[in-house]
């Protein structure tokens, strides 16, 4: 038996057969195309089409996807593809595919995924947290994904980001509207926009950690800075949720010290005597996101 999961991103669709023992005998990557909603259900189709050429059955199809379906209109909310914003996608998809499809957040994919057979697998509750572009989160508690009556569990992203310094305030504007979100500060642009006003300079973060190991002094402190801010943040969700793993993705969690240095730091902002919860890097890496959407759907469905 096998589950097709798509993970619709902003530069690129994946889509994957996910078998039962957790394999991946076919997996497919095509470039989004950008501010085309028809082109977008054209591509979803056919990827799937493929796939389902490949393994000789038809399957059901998940689906990971910027933002969410409103429960109130069923219409795309809050994706920063902005040309799904408004738009029928499920009902579009179904359509096309000729049977009901699963959506949900990309993010709330990547927690399912780590949850289920991933680095969180046998915990009973899990915080996913995507921090790359943007910074997105998903809840998943004994094995099931923590929606929302509003559709945006784990969205902790757009929360102002707790216990502010002097110097954090207003905060950077971030696109939603408010200033100070946690997004705007620990998403990937984020710290390269901090490490480039302490600095002077401009780099990626995989460039500000190589400066980091070297010894470099402005590069160690604006990992020390993003260090603390995560704590923070990390900790509100944790005072809230109390999970048992919170599992890192995204570019910025290739940082090899942050698993070791934010847990050593939010202890300070955790209202308990002792901290249990672990920090961990992805076991599926980019993957987790098509995983995810395929894990939408049980084995036995």
């Amino acid at each position: 038996m096998f589950r097709i999961g798509v993970d619709l991103g902003g530069t690129k669709i994946e889509a994957i057969a996910l078998a039962d023992d957790g394999s991946i005998p076919v997996r497919l990557r095509v470039r989004t195309p950008h501010h085309d909603y028809a082109g977008t259900l054209a591509a979803i189709a056919a990827l799937v089409g493929e796939i389902e050429g490949a393994i000789g059955r038809r399957a059901n199809v998940g689906v990971g996807m910027p933002g969410a379906l409103s429960p109130a209109t069923g219409l795309v909310k809050n994706a920063n593809s902005v040309w799904l914003n408004g738009r029928p996608l499920a009902e579009d998809l179904s359509a096309r595919l000729g049977r009901p499809v699963r959506f949900a957040n990309d993010a709330n994919c990547f927690a399912l995924s780590e949850a289920s057979d991933g680095a969180a697998a046998g915990a009973s509750c899990v915080f996913g947290v995507i921090i790359g572009t943007g910074t997105g989160g998903g809840i998943v508690v004994h094995g099931q994904l923590l929606t929302g009556v509003n559709a945006i569990g784990g969205e902790w992203g757009h929360n102002p980001l707790p216990r502010p310094l002097p110097d954090e305030l207003p905060g950077p504007a971030c696109y939603c509207g408010h200033h100070g979100c946690i997004e705007t500060f620990l998403s990937g642009p984020g710290l390269s926009r901090d490490h480039e006003r302490a600095s002077g300079v401009s780099l990626e973060p995989a460039g500000i950690a190589r400066l980091a190991e070297d010894g470099d002094p402005a590069a160690s402190a604006t990992l020390e800075r993003y260090e603390d801010r995560m704590a923070r943040a990390l900790a509100s969700v944790m005072n809230i949720v109390d999970p048992d793993v919170i599992v890192l993705g995204g570019g910025v969690s290739n940082i090899a010290r942050l698993y070791r240095n934010v847990p050593g730091r939010w202890s300070r902002y955790v209202f308990s005597d002792r901290v249990d919860t672990r920090l961990v890097p992805p076991k599926h890496g980019d993957a987790s996101g098509a995983r995810g959407a395929a894990w939408l759907w049980a084995a036995t469905e």
